[in-house]
């Protein structure tokens, strides 16, 4: 089991960051995209590229269902949180959002299929693209969500829960701040020490 999780986790890193570059690659036609609409419009002599849009469009739905499986790997999505930190039941919770995201992927990977195989019959309207270029994103963010997932599972079951959110979970501002702030106290009751001592030093 340990093999498997460095396996797995070799794997997701190589991943995320080959989608770390696909999405920049993406944000940047989007903007592009968009920027020569809006010019275009404004500019007589441009032509009015209107597969433009569409490619646009296709780009930004990319970018939600990547980021979407990267979200998943470090727990980026919003979360509410209804139990005191560190309780057992917040960690029951904690659990069954990562089991919950590992069923999202299961449906998006198997339903997905015949989703994305339907898009084989369409094509877009200005650019002809055939549309299982879009309607494949179900399935691969389906299949990047089952092994990030996976990860973190594999993870909390050989090292425990803590080790694996603290090992793959993004930092929590909120979480730093109160760290900062309870550390804060202890500073502030050394310094009137050092103060003291240097002035009896002085003396």
């Amino acid at each position: 089991m340990p093999t498997l999780l460095a396996g797995l986790a070799r794997l997701n890193r190589a991943l995320e960051r080959l989608l770390g570059a696909v999405l920049l690659l993406l944000l940047a036609a989007f903007i592009v995209f968009i920027v020569y609409q809006i010019v275009s419009r404004n500019l007589p002599m441009l032509p009015r590229l209107y597969w433009t849009e569409e490619f646009s469009r296709f780009a930004f739905q990319w970018m939600i269902m990547l980021g979407t499986a990267i979200g998943v790997l470090h727990a980026d999505h919003f979360v509410l949180e209804a139990f005191p930190r560190g309780s057992r039941l917040d960690r029951a919770t904690r659990l069954i959002r990562d089991l919950a995201c590992l069923a999202v992927g299961v449906v998006f990977v198997y339903y997905g299929k015949d989703f994305a195989l339907s898009g084989l019959r369409r094509s877009a309207t200005a650019s002809r693209l055939p549309m299982i270029a879009v309607y494949v994103t179900f399935s691969v963010c389906g299949v990047l969500i089952i092994l990030f997932a996976a990860q973190r599972l594999l993870h909390a079951a050989l090292h425990g829960q803590s080790a694996m959110e603290q090992a793959l979970d993004t930092p929590s501002e909120l979480d730093e701040a109160l760290a900062d702030t309870a550390e804060t106290p202890s500073d502030s009751l050394s310094a009137p020490e050092h103060r003291a001592g240097g002035k009896e030093s002085s003396r």
